[in-house]
């Protein structure tokens, strides 16, 4: 395989033994170098999952075989990176092995933008596993091609370019934490569109037709998490049937989000500046899907930035 040809989950099946009969469930634990594949991992063993760091992708259909027969390992999380070079080449056949004895597999990609990977490995002083004698920025580029695909096929994507250790704890805790309470699970984030799009948004929703608290003076201090924001946002009629219309489309396209495997989504609401409007449909469509048994994480993006 040539650094940036990709790894391709459609290959040949080879089995791998007796699956045990107990529930069990894998995460596969993948994604960008110095995007927080780490503190992921750490999250999931303090919710209880046994991890797996840089398990060799050629193992990973024995190890899967071995610990699911373990009567006290019910959930596993492997992390797979691409330090481990050639090894990687692997990942597919491994994937697809796995795939074929009926295993609970979810995939968590975790992704930063250049620039903020760029930081991290120039203030950890360390080089990126790919960049050989090119730089930092040469080695993402060769190690977004490989991951491209396994990205494609993630259940969840985190993007951390924002977040702290703290806030993506509370992301990986919200997702995988009683993972037999609900089958589908959603972020909803405020965010402003003058600080960019969310990387990791499924459904991106526009919000800015709506009047701008901004302009009334005793509001314009004040956030969409308060009741006057929130009261005035939502007190016309467009703004309910936009909430309608969201809470619908999620309905809508839930059922085929879980044929296809995927139990995560992300839906953004955007407006000028995440302060006011965004925040305010924000929580008032989260709190529509929980009445309808949805299981959400709120997250305010842009909030304080102004």
């Amino acid at each position: 395989m040539t650094p940036d040809s990709g790894v391709e989950l459609t290959t040949r099946t080879r089995g791998i033994g007796t699956m045990s009969q107990h529930p069990f469930e894998l995460v596969l634990v993948t994604g960008m170098s110095g995007a927080g594949r780490s503190t992921a991992a750490r999250a999931l063993e303090d919710l209880g999952w046994f991890v797996i760091d840089n398990l060799p992708p050629v193992l990973l259909p024995q190890a899967v075989v071995h610990l699911s027969q373990a009567v006290d390992i019910e959930r596993l999380a492997v992390v797979v990176d691409v330090r481990g070079g050639r090894m990687f080449d692997d990942l597919a056949e491994s994937l697809t092995n796995v795939l074929s004895q009926g295993i609970d597999l979810r995939v968590l990609y975790l992704e930063a933008g250049d620039n903020e990977l760029v930081r991290r490995f120039e203030s950890s002083r360390r080089p990126h596993p790919l960049q050989g004698s090119g730089g930092i920025l040469e080695g993402l580029v060769r190690e977004r091609a490989l991951l491209g695909d396994l990205r494609a096929r993630a259940d969840l994507v985190i993007d951390t370019s924002s977040l702290n250790v703290h806030d993506l704890r509370r992301k990986v805790d919200a997702a995988f934490e009683g993972t037999d309470r609900v089958a589908l699970r959603a972020t909803v984030m405020s965010f402003g569109f003058k600080y960019g799009l969310p990387l990791d948004a499924d459904i991106v929703n526009d919000v800015r037709f709506l009047p701008n608290p901004y302009w009334v003076p005793e509001l314009r201090d004040l956030t969409g998490l308060d009741a006057d924001v929130s009261d005035y946002v939502t007190g016309i009629p467009e703004a309910r049937d936009f909430l309608d219309r969201m809470a619908g489309m999620l309905n809508l396209v839930s059922d085929g989000y879980l044929r296809e495997g995927k139990r995560y989504v992300t839906i953004a609401v955007g407006c000028t500046g995440g302060k006011h409007r965004s925040v305010a449909m924000a929580e008032n469509l989260a709190a529509r899907l929980v009445k309808v048994g949805v299981d959400v994480l709120v997250v305010h993006r842009d909030l304080g930035r102004e």
